[in-house]
């Protein structure tokens, strides 16, 4: 029999249920090359579960500390989110030793170094001191933990948003909007650890943040007449359609044709670190149709159905946790089950990385569907005639230059693998960040996106030099 579900007063239990949704498909989207993240929602439009997640966790901030701070006071509610900051700050530090563990038993006990570079850990073996400094001071992030110091940094400073967006939820929100435009222009972000910004920069992703609490403070209401008009619908409706659209030529070729070389030149790259426009507007339509057809009384919020993901929803901290427990544990098996780990294993003893040379990313991700991918691009698509840089991007190969889908980590590297610099093979060490992540990879003036595609084409097409010139080798 299924206990029931805690429910508070006034408490919309869809935030919980779609809350525990997105730290399953958060969970499934860490596991690289697993058939059953196909589900998830990042194959099919331009945002994933972590929009989501950054929402609700917005719109609940201001339900619950927003009353704490109207009933009481402004200095109670800051010291109770403060007191917050520190629980998730304890949980970070915690699951950051214990997650480091759990990486060097598998790479020492498998003789396979590879784990540990995949998971971005390896400073933390040449310099443990200064890593772990790093690492409290939020830097240093191993794979699959970015989210957490994200919600740290929004949460540190939501006292006096929640203050304004109780007084003037216009001004509030304006602001954001203001401080998420100056991000985007002068390419603000936080440093991190050895080299490159956070993979979720702070300054964009607040917006999403404070949009959820501005709803959960009168805004929703307001927006109540748009969101029931079928126009709204309508049009969230053909945007879903879009976004599905251009998901589906990330993968299937025969669509590519359907995207023309000047839309590709102006929605790419869908930068995922700074929030794209794309991205929010695809999340905003996302909601715009649940709310439509998820009322607040649906029947299945008290099925025992439901009851898993709202728990889950209700307890978001330890679910998040153990998720990416699960998904390193989840990633080992499936590589050493498929066999992949022995070869792996070679590869890593015979010299991985040379952190100030070219890496051989072709045997990093052997096994992994970018490899799959690149090997094809390589052998059938590389090797003469009109395949060059402007053939590569008119067939919009460019999905393959560091990013399994433009503003997504490269195909096969676990979720939150793209906080870190991906390897000089593919092209992209000497800017010390990956691409899809970076604001540099935003246009300068006078620089279309098109440039910014062929530059990375010819630095993918080196790769591919260098890979037929070592498989030449090795054959004799």
């Amino acid at each position: 029999m299924h206990s029931p579900v805690v429910t508070t007063t006034g408490r919309d239990l869809r935030l919980d249920l779609f809350r525990g949704l997105a730290l399953w498909l958060i969970f499934l989207d860490h596991i690289p090359s697993n058939v059953v993240s196909w589900v998830t929602i990042r194959n099919y439009g331009f945002s994933d579960a972590t929009e989501i997640f950054i929402f609700i966790s917005g719109y609940t901030a201001a339900f619950v500390y927003g009353r704490e701070m109207r009933d009481k006071s402004f200095v109670v509610a800051s010291a109770r989110i403060l007191r917050r900051v520190w629980q998730i700050y304890v949980a970070h530090v915690f699951l950051f030793a214990i997650y480091l563990a759990e990486i060097s038993y598998v790479a020492t006990s498998f003789e396979n170094p590879l784990y540990a570079e995949e998971m971005n850990v390896l400073d933390f073996f040449k310099q443990p001191d200064q890593t772990i400094v790093q690492a409290l001071m939020l830097k240093f992030k191993p794979v699959n933990m970015d989210v957490l110091p994200l919600y740290i940094v929004l949460l540190l400073f939501f006292p006096p948003t929640l203050r304004l967006l109780q007084r003037s939820p216009t001004l509030a929100l304006g602001g954001s909007v203001l401080l998420y435009v100056l991000a985007w222009q002068f390419g603000w972000n936080l440093p991190a650890y050895p080299e490159g910004v956070w993979y979720f920069n702070p300054f964009a992703w607040q917006l999403l943040f404070v949009f959820g609490a501005w709803c959960a403070l009168g805004g929703a209401a307001r927006l109540g007449p748009v969101l029931r008009s079928p126009i709204t619908l309508a049009v969230a409706a053909a945007y879903l359609l879009f976004a599905l659209t251009i998901a589906l030529s990330w993968y299937l070729p025969q669509y590519i044709t359907f995207v023309p070389s000047w839309l590709e030149d102006l929605i790419y790259p869908i930068d995922k670190t700074n929030l794209d426009v794309l991205r929010f507007a695809h999340f905003l339509a996302l909601a715009a149709v649940t709310v439509r057809f998820v009322p607040r009384d649906w029947p299945l919020l008290k099925s025992p159905l439901a009851y898993p993901a709202i728990l889950s929803g209700q307890h978001s901290l330890e679910i998040f946790c153990l998720g990416v427990f699960l998904a390193f544990a989840g990633h080992f098996a499936m590589v050493e089950i498929s066999g992949e780990g022995a070869h792996r294993g070679r590869r890593g003893r015979s010299g991985i990385i040379d952190r100030h040379g070219r890496r051989r990313g072709a045997s990093l991700v052997r096994g992994s569907r970018l490899f799959i991918v690149q090997r094809q691009c390589l052998e059938a698509g590389l090797r003469g005639g009109d395949q060059g840089p402007a053939a590569l991007h008119r067939r919009g190969r460019h999905r393959l230059l560091g990013a399994g889908r433009p503003g997504r980590a490269p195909l096969g590297l676990s979720g939150a693998a793209r906080s870190r610099p991906q390897p000089a093979a593919l092209g992209d060490r000497d800017q010390g960040r990956h691409p899809g992540a970076q604001p540099p990879h935003r246009r300068r003036p006078g620089q279309g996106h098109g440039q910014i595609v062929s530059r990375r084409a010819a630095r993918f097409g080196d790769m591919a030099n260098g890979y037929h010139r070592r498989h030449a080798q090795d054959r004799a």
